[in-house]
């Protein structure tokens, strides 16, 4: 493995970890010409399938998007990264469970909302709020109604 940064051809490994889901080993490694650690992950890679876009384009199933649109909606909440790739994990897993060469994007960002919602409520609604294309804060309220936070949250009916 090369080092990130000074690009020395040769690292070592100084901690191996499986992660807890059993689909990933993490690795520290260490540079000897930079002395700089870093962390690498390793994991199959299987083919998933394609995605079809709502325009009936279609779409290489791409991890890192998926991942990063994740991130995104959990910006600033108390979730653990080992949380988060639990949850990747998880999708990558339904997506292969379903046998599937295509699936259609709405299942797919249906099944992401479903694991957000288990790991965090506020982030399910960002993250729905972008994928559903909320126009305005009706949608917002009628989303927030479907959990009954309305009354306990003090937000104004």
């Amino acid at each position: 493995m090369r080092c990130p940064f000074c690009w020395h051809d040769n690292t070592q490994v100084v901690d191996s970890r499986v992660s807890e889901d059993g689909t990933t080993i993490r690795r520290r490694r260490r540079c000897p010409a930079c002395d700089k650690r870093f962390t690498t992950y390793e994991r199959v890679e299987l083919a998933l399938p394609t995605v079809i876009k709502s325009d009936g384009t279609r779409v290489e199933f791409d991890r890192s998007k998926m991942l990063s649109s994740i991130q995104l909606a959990l910006r600033k909440r108390p979730v653990a990264a080992e949380k988060i790739d639990a949850v990747v994990a998880r999708i990558e897993y339904q997506l292969l469970a379903s046998g599937e060469r295509e699936v259609r994007s709405k299942w797919f960002g249906e099944l992401v909302m479903e694991e957000l919602l288990k790991l965090d409520e506020i982030a399910y609604v960002r993250f729905a709020s972008v994928y559903r294309r909320f126009e305005d804060v009706s949608e917002f309220k009628k989303l927030i109604d479907e959990f009954g936070w309305s009354s306990a949250a003090g937000i104004r009916s």
